[in-house]
């Protein structure tokens, strides 16, 4: 197994438990103790988590994990829920895309999905925080390109603050694609980082209407920083591994909810089938 790999799965193991000693994680990788003792090293070096006597346990930063290490994370739930999502997006609107990595692959679907018309307009107006989705969009002569200012957080490549509050408060917006870390039926749409949170608030209230991408996995967890509530989410867009329960609730608050199609390689288990919250 590459050292890549390996990290994503103890950094995955410390967001879900916060918490793990170097046997267990040596057994569950099938490496030796040193091979995991050099990791943990390694990564809180990085500061994506703290070394104990023994172990290592999660911090502020290992929960709130780059995005390149969440990328990796779920990937064929995520492409098809974006496949799902874009084809939705009506031509020649203006749909603002918050950050990560569900958002990011929306942001890669629409850009392949949109053409010029006729006139030559560009068929869609993307306004977006994430510098990283800026990034990819930029050379994209189909698509007219709006992109927030203020302060980035590395962690999520995402600008927050006054200042991209202040440009939201100039536009409209059609339609927002919101990602979160966790999502109810109850409490709605939260988020790690509060700043974040922040900006994809103000996001959420100049649309007109907002659309939620979320994997199973993000289905009943819990996060600290309130987005929105679940009577503001008019589409939930998820994939084939959510509880029917869970949808039923979604449904019950007035959400439309979305089952992307999952690709045909993967055999999908039922959708009452407890959701993976790794």
């Amino acid at each position: 197994m590459k050292a890549r790999d390996r990290w994503n799965h103890i950094l995955g193991l410390m967001s879900r438990e916060g918490y793990a000693e170097i046997t267990t994680i040596a057994d569950s990788l099938g490496v030796s103790p040193a091979t995991v003792r050099r990791d943990l090293d390694r990564l809180a070096d990085q500061q994506l988590l703290t070394r104990t006597r023994g172990g290592a346990v999660s911090n502020s930063t290992a929960y709130d994990l780059p995005l390149r290490y969440n990328a990796e994370r779920n990937v064929s739930q995520k492409t098809a829920i974006a496949a799902a999502a874009s084809a939705r997006v009506a031509d020649h609107s203006v749909v603002a895309i918050t950050g990560g990595t569900t958002t990011t692959e929306v942001a890669r679907a629409l850009a392949l999905r949109s053409e010029q018309d006729a006139s030559g307009q560009s068929a869609l107006t993307i306004v977006t925080n994430a510098i990283n989705i800026a990034n990819e969009l930029t050379v994209r002569a189909n698509i007219r390109l709006v992109v927030l200012g203020g302060v980035v957080r590395p962690q999520s490549y995402e600008s927050t603050g006054h200042l991209a509050e202040l440009t939201l408060g100039e536009i409209a917006i059609d339609e927002a694609i919101i990602g979160g870390n966790a999502v109810d039926s109850r409490h709605g749409l939260y988020c790690h980082n509060e700043s974040e949170a922040a900006i994809a608030r103000a996001i959420q209230a100049r649309a007109i209407r907002t659309t939620i991408v979320a994997d199973a996995s993000k289905l009943g967890a819990h996060a600290f920083a309130r987005i929105c509530g679940a009577e503001q989410i008019t589409t939930l867009v998820t994939d084939w591994r959510a509880p029917r329960d869970w949808v039923a609730e979604f449904e019950e608050a007035g959400a439309e909810v979305v089952i992307a199609t999952p690709p045909p390689e993967t055999s999908a288990p039922p959708r009452d089938a407890v959701a993976d919250l790794g």
